[in-house]
């Protein structure tokens, strides 16, 4: 069965697309700057259940999953649309202020001001469309495709955690300021997350990223995603990948599962020269592996035997 990538590459292919292909297009604006424009679409049922989320949490996770697409590029987010149906029982309720005053919370936060975008009746979910422009220096965009064989892989922060707090949110579990810290902590990485804009400003102040993407569909993925772009391969060490602590309580196997293949952490992924690999330890990031010529395989050691990682993480299709 044909997935959604697999349809986007025949797409670009068929029409000769060449702004697709990253986490947000890239055209030119002026002298000094591109101009970034992401879409994104959060759809109840699939991309969450009204029943374990809230309107603020809704609505601060329909700006974040876009901010974080325009971090995975190292651009500043400048302006967003976004266009919301929803059923008539939601309507006749408080949802869509809670929903937007969340939202602008967020944007806030960024300095993006809500330019428009549009109000529809659905006749049964909730349908988010959310649109973010930004800006970055021209020519400074950080594609997926600059992967050098001998670059170093970094991610940002800790992984696993959203997936680990949506395996919670499944099993009937629901926020509560009143819970623990450690819950706490895993059901707001999956319902409230970060986007790392202010991360990816600091990988541009010092030229680190040779390609970049966030981490949205899981590790496993997304650096599929980079080394299709590149035309290379990747070697990882397990004992390297940076398992968020407050996994530790699940089954053993599993928080190594969730920071592989989970997804939605927002944390950003990226390659940088073996010049650099200092520097971008010194700044906090994890160093997880390194850019191998075998294309398009993902090798993960264990430091007793070597095995081939295969992409496991989210797929709408």
């Amino acid at each position: 069965m044909k997935s959604e990538f697999n349809f986007l590459s025949d797409l670009k292919s068929k029409y000769n697309l060449k702004h697709i292909g990253d986490d947000c297009a890239v055209l030119p604006m002026s002298d000094r700057y591109d101009l970034l424009v992401t879409a994104d679409m959060l759809i109840e049922d699939v991309d969450f259940r009204l029943e374990w989320t809230t309107p603020e949490f809704l609505g601060h996770k329909a700006l974040a999953v876009s901010l974080s697409d325009i971090a995975a590029m190292g651009g500043s987010p400048k302006w967003a649309l976004v266009s919301i149906g929803i059923p008539d029982s939601l309507w006749k309720t408080n949802f869509l202020d809670r929903f937007y005053s969340a939202w602008h919370e967020l944007a806030q936060m960024h300095g993006v001001e809500l330019v428009g975008g549009d109000i529809s009746r659905a006749h049964e979910r909730v349908v988010i469309d959310s649109v973010v422009g930004g800006e970055v220096e021209k020519g400074r965009a950080i594609a997926r495709s600059g992967a050098k064989i001998g670059n170093a892989i970094f991610v940002t922060g800790f992984l696993g955690a959203a997936a680990a707090g949506l395996n919670l949110l499944e099993n009937g579990q629901r926020f509560d300021p009143s819970m623990s810290t450690i819950i706490r902590h895993l059901l707001l990485r999956q319902l409230q997350p970060l986007p790392q804009v202010r991360t990816s400003i600091l990988l541009q102040k010092y030229n680190l990223a040779t390609s970049m993407l966030d981490v949205s569909d899981g590790l496993s993925s997304d650096l599929t995603h980079i080394l299709r772009a590149s035309n290379v391969g990747a070697s990882l060490l397990s004992k390297h990948i940076p398992i968020d602590p407050a996994t530790a309580g699940f089954p053993q196997g599993e928080p190594l599962k969730f920071a592989l293949h989970g997804g939605e952490d927002y944390e950003l992924l990226f390659t940088v020269e073996k010049e650099n690999i200092p520097k971008a330890k010194d700044l906090g990031f994890h160093h997880i592996g390194e850019i191998t010529p075998n294309i398009g395989v993902i090798e993960i050691s264990n430091g007793n035997e070597t095995s081939i990682l295969e992409p496991k993480g989210y797929r709408h299709f």
